[in-house]
């Protein structure tokens, strides 16, 4: 909801673990068990965000993970479709 969506912005400013217990529990509601290099996902939204257009962000992402997904979906896979699409 837009509250949540306030309360969890509120918290981002005061805690420095948001992003961790955010990515946890969407993975746990999609059911993923993976870890990936958030960092290198993270440069490549802002890289497109700011180099191309900033939709270009979470499309490229998702591209990303779609190609990752095809490619077999582990982290070296996500790895490698990330470094594709720098």
């Amino acid at each position: 909801t837009w509250d949540d969506i306030a309360t969890a912005r509120a918290r981002i400013r005061e805690h420095g673990h948001v992003l961790d217990e955010w990515i946890s529990a969407v993975k746990d509601e999609l059911g993923i068990d993976l870890d990936v290099d958030t960092g290198v996902l993270l440069d490549l939204a802002r890289d497109a965000a700011h180099g191309v257009a900033r939709p270009a962000a979470p499309l490229t992402t998702f591209l990303v993970g779609f190609a990752a997904a095809r490619a077999g979906g582990d982290a070296d896979a996500v790895a490698e479709a990330a470094r594709k699409a720098v």
